[in-house]
C-alpha cells in the first residue's frame, strides 16, 4: 500500500485506493477511499468489512500502514471463522436430531435427503456479494448473487424474482447516515435506505406473504423501522450501529436451515451473526429447510 503524497504544509493528498481511518472516531474501522472532492477536501469511504459508506475531511484522515491493515483483517477473519463454526456446529446437532426424528416418523430404509431454502442475493459491493457468496458454498446454501447499485435494485427485482423463484430475499450493499444528529426517523437522512425500501416493496407485490418469501433488508445504519414497515422480515439497523459484511448470510443460513414446520427463533437468528441485536432484528418467520424421502440412487 502505498502511502499519501503530501500536499504543500503537509496535508494528505489523499486518493482513491488509499486505506485509511477517521480520527474523529478513534481509528475504529478500517475504510477504502473511493472517490475525492480536492476543492471542498472530501473523501468519500468505503468500509473495508463493515457496509457503510461515509465521507470525512482529508484533515480527519490518517493512513492505516501494512501492518494495521494486516492486524485488522486478522482480527476480523478471526470472528468470521468463529461465527460460521458456531454455524456448523450448531448444524451438526441439529442433522442428528433430524436423523434420529425422520428414521422414528418414516421408519425409513434409505436415506432421506435436504432441500434448504433458495437464497437471491442483490449486493451493491461486489467484493462483499464474492465473499457471502463463498460462504453460501460453505454453508451448503444454494444461492444466486447479482452485483448491482443499491438504486437499481427495485427495478431489476421483478424479472429476477421470476427468473430465479427464490425462498429468502437478500437486499444488502452499503448504507449510512448522512448528517450526523439529524432526525433518525426520516429516510432521506440516509444514503440508500430509502432504495432498499423501494426494493423491499417491489418484492412484496411479488409476494405478499411473509413465510413464502423471507426478506433481509438493509446495510450499516439502515433506517429499521422503514425497512420491516415496507415489509422486510429480517433488516438493520436498531441502533443504527455497523454491521458485518457477512451478517446477511448468516440470517439466510439460520431460515435456510429452519425446517418449514417451525418458526424461526429471533433470538437465535439474530445471535448467530456478528453484530448482534443492536445492529440487526427482524419478525417471527417461518423457516425453509425440507427433507425427502427416499435419496435417489442415480
Amino acid at each position: 500500500m502505498d502511502a499519501p503524497s503530501q500536499a504543500r504544509g503537509g496535508a494528505a493528498l489523499w486518493k482513491p485506493g488509499d486505506v485509511v481511518a477517521r480520527q474523529s472516531y478513534g481509528k475504529d474501522v478500517c475504510f477504502v477511499i473511493v472517490e475525492v472532492d480536492e476543492e471542498a477536501r472530501v473523501a468519500v469511504l468505503k468500509g473495508v468489512d463493515v457496509r457503510l459508506i461515509a465521507d470525512a475531511p482529508f484533515d480527519d484522515l490518517v493512513a492505516v500502514s501494512e501492518e494495521e491493515l494486516r492486524t485488522y483483517l486478522s482480527d476480523e477473519s478471526r470472528a468470521e471463522k468463529e461465527s460460521l463454526q458456531l454455524v456448523r456446529r450448531r448444524r451438526e446437532v441439529e442433522a442428528d436430531k433430524l436423523r434420529m426424528r425422520a428414521e422414528m416418523k418414516f421408519r425409513q430404509t434409505h436415506d432421506f435427503f435436504e432441500r434448504p431454502g433458495r437464497v437471491l442475493h442483490l449486493d451493491g459491493d461486489g467484493t462483499y456479494l464474492n465473499k457471502c457468496l463463498q460462504a453460501y458454498r460453505d454453508l451448503g446454501i444454494p444461492a444466486e448473487g447479482r452485483h448491482m447499485p443499491e438504486s437499481r435494485m427495485a427495478d431489476a427485482l421483478p424479472e429476477l424474482l421470476d427468473r430465479h423463484q427464490p425462498d429468502i430475499l437478500i437486499l444488502t450493499g452499503h448504507d449510512g447516515l448522512l448528517r450526523k444528529g439529524q432526525d433518525l426517523m426520516n429516510v432521506f437522512n440516509y444514503r440508500n435506505s430509502e432504495h432498499f425500501i423501494r426494493a423491499v416493496r417491489v418484492a412484496r407485490r411479488w409476494e405478499r406473504s411473509l413465510d413464502d418469501l423471507i426478506i433481509f433488508a438493509g446495510a450499516c445504519q439502515s433506517h429499521y423501522e422503514g425497512l420491516l414497515e415496507a415489509g422486510a422480515n429480517f433488516a438493520s439497523s436498531p441502533h443504527r450501529i455497523l454491521i458485518h459484511a457477512l451478517d446477511p448470510v448468516l440470517i439466510a443460513e439460520k431460515i435456510a436451515y429452519t425446517p418449514i414446520n417451525q418458526t424461526v427463533n429471533i433470538f437465535d437468528v439474530v445471535r448467530s451473526t456478528i453484530t448482534g441485536t443492536d445492529g440487526l432484528g427482524g419478525i417471527e418467520s417461518r423457516g425453509k429447510y425440507r427433507i425427502g424421502l427416499p435419496r435417489s440412487p442415480y
